[in-house]
């Protein structure tokens, strides 16, 4: 169960790019606030598929599919600010960051968090063991918001280096061009 929560929390995904963006580009305490809410919003909606919501998935596919889209749709539009970015680090009162509900809500309309969780808990629980989503959830929080914070800490590092704003927009376009491609792996998964 740890080596799971590990290996899908550190791996890219859209809440690892944003976090990789808002290391770069806001105060380190603001990114942390980001990645404690998508973490306690991932651990809810683990814990919700697990008593029973990956049961409804199966039962009304349309819904399923609608949740995907949702998601894609959040994440392209996410995409888009991130390419529109003018990459001039100012104070964080004139751009907003992406706080704590943003980062719980982001988990919940983020393809990969659906996926690790049905996955996860169809491996290493048996579904209908309350215990046992319990305990891998207990044990993924840690995994997840270390995970997550070591991205903000890896952009709060490249932005020691970024001096020009031409660079952290060159370095925001990478980055919505990668999480514009994840949205669409995730539409054709």
């Amino acid at each position: 169960m740890s080596a799971f929560a590990l290996a899908a929390s550190i791996s890219p995904g859209p809440v690892n790019l944003v976090c990789l963006s808002s290391g770069t580009r806001y105060p380190l305490h603001r990114g942390l606030i980001f990645v404690t809410g998508a973490t306690l919003g991932f651990i809810i909606l683990f814990v919700t598929i697990g008593l029973g919501l990956y049961s409804v998935l199966t039962v009304v596919p349309g819904f399923n599919t609608l949740l995907r889209w949702m998601g894609v749709a959040f994440l392209l539009y996410l995409s888009i600010q991130l390419w529109l970015d003018n990459g001039q680090l100012t104070d964080e009162e004139h751009h907003k960051p992406p706080g704590f509900m943003a980062g719980a809500i982001m988990q919940w309309l983020n393809p990969k968090a659906w996926l690790a969780s049905a996955s996860g808990i169809g491996a290493y629980t048996s579904g209908h063991n309350v215990y046992e989503i319990l305990v891998f959830a207990a044990l993924y929080l840690p995994f997840c918001w270390l995970s997550l914070s070591c991205w903000v800490y890896a952009g709060a590092y490249l932005r020691r280096y970024i001096h020009r704003p031409g660079l952290l927009v060159s370095l925001n376009r990478l980055l919505a061009l990668l999480l514009a491609a994840s949205s669409v792996f995730f539409l054709v998964k």
